[in-house]
């Protein structure tokens, strides 16, 4: 595992982290097959930094809130620790909004950037900003989804309220189900509908224990 501090937030980054980037980077890259190792590696580090920017917004809205916070970077994404802290309604919508809100801000200031003073000197400097204002922008659009545990399900939650958790499981199922099935019949891939359809099953298995 890697470990650092950024604005004296520590930071560890689990290798299953760098794979799943790695896998993402493939599929991206799929028609360059030239130098293909190049690209891979391009699109990871896009992804470290979109990734990291999006729970820096997290961690610095909590630690704004007296929350001491760590970021861990792992899987097909990463999250935002708080130990121990207690947050009101608002101030849990704010800090989950200001994740994929920074994110989405910073892609698309990258986006207009390359668009007004072109994407650097060759092919490697573009392929690095157009992967990192791609991944930005969709990234924290997806995570927006009212669906648990993504951001947009935490922030459901928040406006619900406790008392509806019933409610905000059952539309979480609901969106996963149907996303899934949309993102399935528009890209004809099987790797979001799968993470969908996993959160659904968690959702459904929350619900069973609520009930119960």
């Amino acid at each position: 595992m890697v470990r650092f501090s950024i604005f004296r937030i520590p930071v560890t980054i689990q290798p299953f982290f760098w794979a799943a980037m790695g896998i993402l980077g493939f599929l991206f890259n799929q028609n360059r097959p030239e130098q293909m190792l190049v690209f891979v590696l391009l699109f990871m580090l896009a992804g470290f930094i979109s990734i990291l920017i999006h729970e820096l917004g997290h961690a610095l809205t909590g630690r704004a809130f007296g929350a001491y916070t760590e970021i861990v970077l792992h899987g097909f994404g990463g999250f935002a620790v708080f130990p121990q802290a207690r947050f009101t309604r608002p101030q849990s919508f704010l800090m989950t909004l200001a994740g994929p809100a920074l994110q989405a801000m910073v892609g698309y200031a990258v986006l207009l950037l390359a668009k007004n003073f072109g994407t650097g000197p060759n092919e490697f400097s573009a392929s690095l900003i157009s992967s990192f204002a791609l991944i930005s922008i969709y990234w924290a659009v997806l995570n927006l989804i009212p669906v648990i545990p993504l951001d947009g399900g935490q922030i459901m939650v928040s406006l619900l309220g406790p008392q509806r958790m019933r409610l905000a499981l059952q539309i979480s199922i609901t969106v996963a189900v149907v996303a899934a099935a949309l993102l399935f019949l528009k890209f004809n891939s099987i790797m979001m509908p799968f993470f969908l359809a996993s959160f659904a099953w968690q959702n459904y298995e929350m619900l069973k224990q609520h009930r119960s």
